[in-house]
């Protein structure tokens, strides 16, 4: 990566407050009602250079406050320009990779807005496009959409972006891992070179390197980690069970325990989600699903109940879940180990949230032993055994490659290859 010259990070964030941003006073009021008063380090760091119209590369993970680092200078752009909203034109566009979290920078541009007179709306596919389309008619300054869905509006000619101003890429490693990057392309193909771009993503791959080479011009570049990391912050330990079908009565025996009060369970796959959903109800626990098999509608009911209190476990797949934002989540179970050892680290980030705690518990059963090999490896650590068992997997020393023992005559890791990932289909990219 060439020419990206550093934010200035020597500012003490601790020394700063919104007030000396540089923000109008509106966005000033909408900060106050929320009680947002210190900056985090990302929007102390970024607000005052994206205000000069400066392009920017974002490494940040969810939870460093990235959207507010980039709407309210938008707000303010926009706010201040002699533009108006026309039909089907907007003027500033974010680029999303799940419909989840373009619902979720929506609202952050609607609360950070709200004294302003600006529109926005929000794009995303698994719904019926009417209401989004009449959106567009009615004439909007803000967009922000799912890269399939606006996709199909552009071929339709439903939205134009010719007038497009300031481009948000955010979480583009997702929309690279999700197979969305020929799509953001054509997309970006068709808005203005003279226009503020703005890339965040949690990691750079050479795909995001490339990608952010050929979209932005001579842009600051701001790295950020969360205060603490998930590692440091979570208690993490481990069952190891004779075989999957022993998960679903362990799944019940460790939630009768109210301590585990606001539960989300990963499974790698729809079908498991929703098995293990209808069996925590048929136990007498509020459960719910969350996939890109569900409607729109029903995931934003579930993900509702579960942050109102009336759903006491969301199980959820790696995909359905990125962009969930819920305060308060005491327990992350992992019903099945990732097959991508940074999925675990996303998954466990969803508790422990604003320096509160958080505890994961995952089950492997003798199929998923080379998937906790690979876990405990990325995160320099092996995760506390809970039971009778001990554990089973050592801890390679870094940089050797140590293959799992098995049974004389039976294939090496057949059970692990046969769930290892494939290149992104497009029925998967249309799920989101």
């Amino acid at each position: 990566m060439l020419g990206y010259r550093p934010a200035h990070k020597e500012i003490q964030v601790t020394d700063m407050n919104f007030s000396t941003l540089g923000l109008a006073e509106p966005l000033q009021r909408a900060l106050n009602a929320r009680n947002h008063v210190i900056p985090t380090p990302i929007q102390a760091r970024a607000i005052p250079e994206l205000l000069n119209g400066r392009d920017m590369l974002g490494i940040a993970q969810t939870g460093t406050g990235k959207t507010a680092a980039f709407a309210l200078p938008i707000l303010q752009h926009l706010s201040q320009g002699n533009g108006h909203s026309v039909p089907r034109s907007p003027r500033a566009l974010v680029l999303a990779p799940t419909r989840e979290l373009a619902i979720q920078i929506g609202e952050e541009f609607r609360a950070y807005g709200k004294h302003l007179h600006l529109r926005h709306t929000v794009i995303f596919g698994g719904v019926g496009q009417r209401p989004q389309v009449n959106a567009l008619s009615r004439g909007v300054d803000i967009v922000i959409a799912t890269p399939g869905r606006l996709l199909d509006l552009m071929n339709q000619g439903q939205i134009r972006l010719d007038a497009v101003e300031h481009l948000v890429l955010d979480e583009a490693d997702r929309m690279l891992d999700m197979g969305f990057v020929r799509d953001v392309r054509k997309i970006i193909a068709a808005v203005p070179k003279a226009r503020q771009s703005l890339l965040f993503s949690a990691t750079m791959p050479d795909a995001i390197a490339h990608l952010a080479d050929e979209i932005l011009a001579d842009p600051i570049r701001v790295e950020v980690t969360p205060q603490a990391t998930p590692i440091e912050r979570i208690e993490q330990s481990i069952y190891h069970v004779d075989g999957a079908a022993a998960k679903g009565a362990l799944l019940a025996r460790v939630l009768d325990d109210s301590a585990l009060s606001r539960v989300i369970v990963f499974t790698r796959t729809k079908h498991r989600a929703n098995r293990v959903a209808l069996q925590l109800e048929k136990s007498g626990i509020a459960a719910d699903a969350i996939h890109g098999n569900k409607s729109q509608g029903a995931r934003q009911r579930a993900l509702k109940s579960f942050r109102d209190g009336k759903v006491r476990v969301l199980v959820a797949t790696d995909i359905a879940a990125r962009g969930i934002d819920v305060d308060a989540v005491t327990h992350i179970i992992n019903f099945e180990l990732p097959n991508e050892p940074e999925s675990y680290v996303h998954r466990i980030g969803r508790t422990a949230r604003a320096g509160a705690g958080g505890a994961a518990l995952s089950f492997c059963d003798p199929s998923e032993r080379a998937y906790l090999r690979d876990i405990e490896r990325l995160i320099g650590r092996r995760l506390t055994v809970i039971g009778d068992q001990p554990a089973v997997v050592a801890l390679d020393a870094p940089g050797k490659t140590k293959k799992p023992r098995h049974k004389r005559g039976r294939p090496q890791a057949s059970a692990a290859n046969a769930n290892r990932p494939r290149s992104p289909s497009r029925r998967r990219r249309r799920a989101a």
